[in-house]
């Protein structure tokens, strides 16, 4: 099977789904912080793209931790993404629906279906406002596709612990990467969560997510402004990379980055800042006053 790319445009989207829709999967993964107090799926039911059916981050998860939307077993995934009518021969197209930022949940499904062994996925740029702002319509039907069956071969080097992210303090065998914005990374600002104070990893570094988008289009930056970006926060993309954030969402757009930079392998610390906060010692939470 060819090479997907990682990120497609709107206008190919469009044109795929009018030249071969059957070979295709679109997505609609969106999903938003507590705060923001938006219903994704209703959202979804309301508004989304010809076609596209609709994955819930919290729904296709491991339920028996209080981590949020941590990775569910493969077992799991099969099933969820089975019944949305995907299989191993499709092509997945993911997006979100987030105007702020272009991009803000699709990472997190893309690296998903990655971790899980599936490749032919691609994250779609600008993602839903980007496609309604070309004017390629919309609907509010209920899609029904017909259940496929999907294997997935979970990707364990893809996927790291909080064991692993704690002898790492020590070891140093990889850079942790961190995708909250500076105020939650340096304890100045609050975390979305109540009952999580703000902090940071030991060691670990930020590249605030937004960081990795232009801010003007709401579209993804292109691989040589990347590159200047991780290098401007003292990221080697030549060296192993882990990426965090608050609960491992946009902890994605880590990987995202520097896959469109040549790097493939980077990890995510599944648990990221909330599982860290609750689990680690007071002095492995860093605050800078």
């Amino acid at each position: 099977m060819a090479r997907v790319p990682v990120v497609v445009s709107v206008k190919w989207l469009a044109e795929a789904l009018a030249s071969d829709s059957q070979k295709i999967r679109v997505i609609d993964s969106s999903w938003h912080l507590p705060m923001a107090k938006r219903n994704a799926r209703k959202e979804y039911y309301q508004q989304h793209i010809p076609g596209a059916v609709f994955f819930d981050l919290d729904d296709c998860c491991d339920k028996t931790t209080d981590i949020p939307h941590n990775l569910p077993l493969s077992v799991q995934f099969e099933q969820y993404v089975g019944n949305l009518g995907v299989s191993n021969e499709h092509h997945v197209v993911v997006y979100d629906n987030n105007k702020n930022f272009g991009i803000f949940s699709s990472q997190r499904l893309w690296w998903m279906f990655r971790a899980f062994g599936h490749d032919q996925v691609s994250v779609l740029d600008g993602g839903l406002p980007k496609w309604l702002e070309a004017d390629y319509g919309w609907t509010d039907d209920k899609e029904l596709e017909e259940p496929q069956i999907f294997k997935a071969t979970l990707r364990p080097e893809l996927v790291k612990n909080f064991n692993e992210v704690a002898s790492n303090l020590v070891d140093k065998k990889f850079q942790l990467v961190d995708a909250r914005s500076a105020g939650r990374f340096n304890g100045t600002a609050p975390e979305p969560r109540p009952d999580i104070k703000p902090g940071h990893i030991p060691g670990s570094l930020n590249i605030p997510f937004p960081s990795i988008m232009d801010p003007k289009t709401k579209t993804l930056k292109s691989a040589k402004e990347m590159t200047k970006v991780f290098m401007e926060a003292g990221v080697d993309l030549s060296q192993p990379i882990v990426g965090s954030c608050g609960s491992g969402v946009t902890a994605c757009c880590i990987a995202l980055a520097a896959f469109i930079c040549g790097k493939e392998d980077v990890s995510i610390y599944d648990g990221a800042w909330v599982e860290w906060y609750l689990k680690a010692k007071p002095e492995q939470r860093i605050q800078v006053n």
